[in-house]
C-alpha cells in the first residue's frame, strides 16, 4: 500500500507543481478582477465533476466492484462491469452535455447567482463554460479507464494524467495572444483539449495493461444497476468537499469581484497537500482495503486503516500548521506580481490560513470513507454528508457577514472537521474499526510536534523573515528557507517525542531498495 501511495503521490505532487506554474502565469496575467472570476466559475463546474467522479463517488463504486470481479470471477468478468459502466456513463454524460451548452445561462444564474448583477462578466462566465463543459465527459470516461488501472494495481499512468491537464492550461495561456485570442479564452480551449489528451493516454495504458475495453450498446446489466446504486449515493457521501467548494463559490458570486478568485487562488495552495497526501492515501487504500474485506481479513483490514490514519496524520498536520503560520509569504511569494497585488495577495492569504484550518479533516474524510466503500456501504456517507453540506451552508450564511470571503474557507473547513469525525464515529460504532494503541499515542505526539513547529516558524517569519521578504530579489530563497526550518523543526520535533519510529522508517527504505 505504501509503495503505491508514493507512486500515486509522486505523479499527484508533479502535476500540483505545474499547477502552481499555471497559476503564477494566470495571476500574473489577468489577477483577481472579472475575467478571472469568470474563468474560474467557468473550471469549477467540470472540475468538480472531475473530483467528485474521478476521486469520489465512481471510484468508490466501481474499483471495489471491479476488483471483486477480477478477483473472484477473472478478467473476462471484470472487463465486461467496465464496459457496461462505460456504455451507460458516455450515453448520460453525452445528453447531459449537451443540454448543458445549450441551458447555459439558465444554469448560471444558480452557479453565480452575484454575476446577474454584472452583464458583461455573466456573458463571459457563460461563454467560457460552454467551452469547458465538455471536458465533463472526457474526464469521466478517464476516471473510468483510471479505476480500471487501479484496479490491477497499476496507478502511475492514472495519477499523471493530470498532469496534462496542467501542460495544456499553459500552452493555451501563452498560445492566446499568438492565435489573436483572449487570455481567459485559451484557457478554456486548454481544458477541453486536456480531456482528449489524458483519454488518449488513459486508452493506451489500458489497453498495454492488457484489458482491452470496447464501448457496446448502452444496456441496465445487474453489474450496472449495482454501480449506480452504489455510486449515486455515494455520489454525495464521497464528494461532499467537493459541494462544499461548490456552495462557497455560488456565495462568493454575491460578495465583490475577487472574492472567488482569492478563494480560488487560496483552495489551489491547500490542494497541494491535500492532492499528494489525501488522493494517494485514498486511492491506494481502497482496493487493499476491498481485498481484505473479500477475503474475510478483518484484523488486518483494521491494521490497514490504523496505518493510513497514521500516516495521513503524520503529513497532514505538520502541512496544515506550516500554511496557517506562513500564508502571509506563501501568496505572497507565489502570485504576487503583475496584475496580482498587494492587497489581493492579503486577502488571499487570509483565506489560505482558513483553509489550513481543515486541511487534516479533508484529508481524513478521504481515509475514512474507503472503510465504508470497501464494503460496499455508500449509505452512510450520504446520511452524513447531507448534514455536513447543510452545516457548510448554514456556516458561510452566518460567518459571510463579519470575516467576507474568509468566512466561507473557515465554514468549509469546520465542516470537513465534522463529516470527518462523523466517518470515523460511526466505523468505531459498527464495529468495523478501531484506533489501536500506537494510533493514539502517535496521534497525540505528532499533533503536539506540528503545533510546536507552527509556532517556531510564526516567530521565525515575524523576526525575520517578514524583512526578508521585503527585498523582491532574495523572495523565493527566503520562502525556501522558512519552509526548509519548518520541515527540519518538525522532523526533530517528531523524533524527540517519538511520533515516527527511524528504525521502521530506515527498514522500509531498506526493503524499498532491493
Amino acid at each position: 500500500m505504501i509503495k503505491s501511495i508514493i507512486t500515486v503521490g509522486a505523479w499527484t505532487a508533479l502535476s500540483r507543481i505545474l499547477g502552481f506554474v499555471r497559476d503564477i502565469a494566470i495571476a500574473a496575467r489577468i489577477g483577481a478582477g472579472p475575467e478571472a472570476d469568470a474563468f474560474f466559475v467557468a473550471l469549477k463546474l467540470p472540475n468538480f465533476f472531475r473530483r467528485l467522479f474521478g476521486e469520489g463517488a465512481f471510484a468508490a463504486a466501481f474499483v471495489p466492484m471491479f476488483a471483486g470481479s477480477l478477483a473472484g470471477e477473472g478478467r473476462e468478468a471484470a472487463r465486461r462491469v467496465a464496459e457496461g459502466a462505460l456504455a451507460v456513463m458516455v450515453a448520460t454524460l453525452a445528453a447531459l452535455t449537451l443540454a448543458a451548452i445549450v441551458f447555459m445561462p439558465q444554469a448560471m444564474m444558480v452557479l453565480a447567482p452575484g454575476f446577474v448583477r454584472d452583464p458583461e462578466r455573466f456573458a463571459l462566465a457563460v461563454e467560457l463554460t460552454r467551452i469547458t463543459f465538455p471536458y465533463l465527459l472526457l474526464i469521466c470516461v478517464v476516471a473510468l479507464l483510471s479505476g480500471v488501472l487501479n484496479g490491477l494495481d497499476r496507478f502511475a499512468a492514472a495519477a499523471g494524467a493530470p498532469v496534462l491537464f496542467n501542460l495544456f492550461l499553459i500552452a493555451g495561456l501563452f498560445a492566446a495572444p499568438v492565435i489573436g485570442i483572449g487570455a481567459v479564452h485559451g484557457l478554456a480551449w486548454g481544458v477541453a483539449a486536456s480531456g482528449i489528451a489524458q483519454l488518449v493516454l488513459l486508452a493506451v495504458a489500458v489497453g498495454a495493461a492488457g484489458m482491452q475495453i470496447r464501448l457496446p450498446r448502452p444496456r441496465l446489466s445487474p453489474e450496472v444497476r449495482a454501480l449506480l446504486r452504489r455510486m449515486v449515493p455515494g455520489a454525495i457521501g464521497a464528494g461532499v468537499t467537493q459541494i462544499n467548494l461548490m456552495i462557497d463559490v455560488i456565495i462568493a458570486s454575491l460578495l465583490p469581484q475577487g472574492a472567488i478568485a482569492f478563494l480560488y487562488f487560496a483552495d489551489r495552495v491547500a490542494q497541494l497537500p491535500l492532492g499528494v497526501i489525501g488522493t494517494a492515501v485514498g486511492t491506494a487504500l481502497l482496493p487493499v482495503l476491498s481485498r481484505q474485506v473479500r477475503a474475510g481479513e478483518d484484523a488486518r483490514a483494521g491494521e490497514t486503516q490504523n496505518r493510513a490514519v497514521e500516516f495521513a496524520l503524520l503529513l497532514t498536520l505538520p502541512a496544515a500548521a506550516g500554511l496557517i503560520a506562513c500564508a502571509g509569504p506563501i501568496i505572497a511569494v507565489l502570485f504576487e506580481r503583475g496584475a496580482f497585488g498587494a492587497v489581493e495577495s492579503a486577502a488571499t492569504a487570509a483565506a489560505l490560513a482558513a483553509y489550513g484550518v481543515g486541511l487534516p479533516a479533508f484529508v481524513l474524510v478521504k481515509v475514512f470513507a474507503p472503510g465504508f466503500f470497501a464494503r460496499g456501504d455508500t449509505a452512510t456517507p450520504v446520511k452524513i454528508a447531507v448534514g455536513c453540506v447543510a452545516l457548510n451552508l448554514a456556516l458561510n450564511l452566518a460567518l459571510i457577514g463579519p470575516f467576507a470571503h474568509v468566512g466561507i474557507a473557515l465554514a468549509t473547513g469546520i465542516a470537513a472537521w465534522v463529516n470527518a469525525g462523523l466517518l470515523a464515529l460511526l466505523l468505531v460504532r459498527q464495529g468495523r474499526w478501531r484506533a489501536d494503541a500506537r494510533l493514539a499515542s502517535r496521534a497525540v505526539r505528532i499533533t503536539l510536534a506540528a503545533a510546536a513547529m507552527g509556532c517556531v516558524l510564526w516567530a521565525a517569519r515575524v523576526w525575520l523573515f517578514d524583512a526578508l521578504f521585503e527585498l523582491r530579489g532574495i523572495r523565493w530563497p527566503a520562502l525556501a528557507a522558512l519552509l526548509a526550518l519548518g520541515g527540519v523543526v518538525f522532523a526533530a520535533l517528531a523524533l524527540a517525542f517519538r511520533a515516527a519510529d527511524v528504525g521502521e522508517i530506515r527498514g522500509y527504505l531498506r526493503r524499498r531498495g532491493r
